[in-house]
């Protein structure tokens, strides 16, 4: 791909960008949101068409311009917001199109059978006919795999295939990777996470403000360098710094929370001006507990208390109205309307506050705050009036935690609060969460990256199977979390020194 030129309204999105890829290689692309990652990969598996510039496909100059095309080409992708039909069933998402028949007529039979023998060879534990609405975004995201596997592509495009996945599915990802190497399929790989860039790719390709950087080796180059690259400039790596707050009063407490056997007699409390991490592998029930906190899932028994007085939340909106604010893990289903603009979106939490009397809405009133938290949260979008729908993935999410900034909640839940987010956003967002802190606001963060617990938490609560099996103080170490993350028991363990400091 060379000189490629693409412009949406308002926003050039790609400038004279340019990428190679080689068969049998893993080519990492990295760049902060909005750096045009995403956008050069769309052009080239048909969802977007080019302005200008040049693409060839073996040599051969190609005009990709739709997906089908693409895959009729031997291109495939793996898109960063997963493209689900989530009424239809695991195997049917798969061969949507492409279904087998007999006779004419819809083979089911055989239909489950191929999917079965993909998720097999992804040694994935996964039903063909259960339906995509009822599986975790895991499980999802490794449906779209299962997808892109399925057209046996020879250009492979992975747009940040780990997001929601855990260890040992990542381990299982990298080892399906490496087969289809092995096989001379071409990779793109799309991430944030350092870590795997190291591990996984050959080379490693810099975008930014749409514009080609550079190309470095990806296991020989430092990670400095690539972040530098990235963000053209240096990140701070704060330590964390645990602040004091046992004399401070309970913001949240959960009593015997209980929901079938996604949540098993849960208690914990969250103090003013601390940040509680949420840890736990895949299925441990932390996202469970936090929709059942925000009513968004009805529970069977437990009590919810805010600031000392017993709340009864049934609903997100009676956990509005008790102060609670939560960003859900899926922003695209639970967390934004994509069809508004950006300034409807950030007020949506808030409306009542710009409603007049006669019900007429104070515009006025919603641009300044929106275009305040743009700036303040370095939302990149031409205006205020934008679409959420045509923001990348990241700039998605800051719009969703302006909403509950504006809303301004005394408790805030934060799950997953950097999926899909840049090394430059994400040292943004970390500083963000240890101001609200500072400010007396109670926190919850849940991550499936380990590192960012530690980096974030003054205490972490540890959830094993709907249980929680550990209260960790800041600081504890990776093989702690892990030994409690593996843990199968009823009682919660809290260490000597999280004791002594509580």
């Amino acid at each position: 791909m060379t000189d490629i030129d693409k412009s949406f309204p308002g926003v050039r999105a790609l400038a004279k960008a340019r990428f190679e890829l080689l068969p049998g290689e893993v080519h990492a692309l990295m760049g902060e949101n909005g750096a045009g990652k995403s956008t050069l990969m769309k052009i080239l598996s048909g969802v977007y068409t080019r302005d200008a510039g040049t693409v060839l496909l073996n040599g051969q100059p190609v005009d990709i311009t739709s997906p089908r095309q693409a895959q009729d080409l031997g291109v495939g992708i793996i898109h960063q917001e997963l493209a689900l039909m989530r009424d239809l069933t695991a195997a049917q998402n798969i061969f949507i199109g492409r279904e087998p028949r007999r006779f004419g007529i819809l083979d089911e039979r055989q239909l489950n059978r191929d999917a079965a023998a993909i998720f097999a060879s992804m040694n994935l534990k996964l039903e063909p006919t259960v339906r995509v609405e009822t599986l975790t975004i895991a499980k999802q995201q490794m449906v779209e795999i299962a997808k892109a596997l399925s057209y046996r592509s020879r250009v492979l495009i992975m747009d940040e295939p780990t997001a929601a996945l855990n260890d040992a599915e990542i381990a299982e990802l990298f080892a399906i990777i490496n087969r289809l190497k092995a096989e001379g399929v071409g990779i793109v790989y799309i991430s944030h996470k350092m870590d795997e860039i190291k591990r996984i790719s050959d080379r490693v390709t810099i975008m930014r403000d749409g514009e080609y950087v550079g190309t470095v080796p990806g296991a020989d180059t430092p990670i400095e360098t690539i972040i530098s690259m990235m963000v053209g400039r240096t990140l701070s790596n704060d330590t964390l710094v645990i602040p004091n707050t046992a004399d401070a009063p309970i913001a949240l407490e959960v009593k015997n929370l209980n929901r079938g056997r996604e949540i098993r007699d849960v208690s914990f409390s969250v103090r003013k001006g601390e940040i509680l991490g949420f840890a736990g592998l895949m299925g441990a029930g932390r996202t469970e507990v936090a929709r059942a906190i925000f009513g968004a899932d009805r529970r069977e028994s437990g009590e919810i208390w805010v600031h000392g007085q017993r709340v009864g939340i049934s609903s997100p909106k009676d956990a509005v109205e008790a102060g609670i604010g939560y960003l859900s893990e899926d922003r695209k289903h639970f967390g934004l309307a994509t069809g508004l603009d950006v300034r409807n979106n950030i007020a949506l939490a808030s409306l009542q506050r710009f409603t007049g009397p006669a019900g007429v809405l104070d515009e006025a009133g919603m641009q300044k705050e929106a275009v305040g938290y743009i700036r303040q949260l370095a939302i990149k979008t031409p205006s205020d009036t934008q679409e959420a729908r045509l923001l990348s993935g990241g700039n998605q999410q800051k719009v969703v935690i302006a909403k509950w900034l504006l809303r301004d909640c005394d408790i805030l839940i934060f799950d997953e609060p950097t999926r899909g987010i840049d090394v430059g956003a994400k040292s943004e967002i970390y500083k963000l969460l240890n101001a609200l802190a500072a400010e007396g606001k109670a926190i919850i963060v849940i991550s499936s990256e380990l590192p960012e617990v530690l980096r974030l938490s003054h205490r972490i609560a540890v959830m094993c199977e709907g249980r929680l099996t550990g209260i960790l103080p800041g600081g504890a170490s990776q093989e702690e979390i892990m030994r409690l993350a593996t843990l199968r028991q009823s009682s919660v363990v809290e260490s000597a020194t999280q004791r002594k400091t509580a």
